[in-house]
């Protein structure tokens, strides 16, 4: 198996990391308080940094602000939400959940959903070939 890695950027420029290999450990606090000491962070109501990207699955830790909303959309993928602080408020198919640590939501491909940030959160997102 080929190590894959993210190249690093302008607002990362220490950003070099393992992002698929035959395993790849994730220190999950030491990136969410990367990403809120990040230009992004002060700026924005999100921040968010890719932990994992294989072919088939992407995972994705982001920090939302309270307020902070991703509108109604879909996409092509299977989608799981999970939430490690904070609280969510998701509407999918006419019905609203709410959702804190511990508590996950998982879509099917071209579920059209939105999330609302309660409060400062912070959420593990991961997408999946169905």
């Amino acid at each position: 198996m080929d190590f894959k890695s993210n190249q690093s950027t302008e607002n990362r420029p220490d950003g070099d990391r393992i992002l698929d290999a035959p395993y790849v450990f994730t220190d999950i606090p030491m990136y969410l308080d990367q990403l809120k000491t990040e230009r992004s962070w002060s700026k924005n109501d999100r921040n968010a940094i890719t932990v994992y990207k294989s072919d088939n699955v992407t995972m994705v830790l982001s920090a939302l602000k309270a307020d902070a909303v991703v509108s109604n959309h879909s996409i092509d993928e299977g989608l799981n939400v999970q939430v490690i602080s904070g609280e969510l408020k998701i509407e999918t198919e006419g019905r609203t959940f709410y959702a804190t640590p511990g508590q996950m939501m998982t879509f099917h491909a071209g579920i059209s959903h939105a999330l609302t940030a309660v409060s400062d959160s912070e959420i593990m997102i991961t997408t999946y070939k169905e």
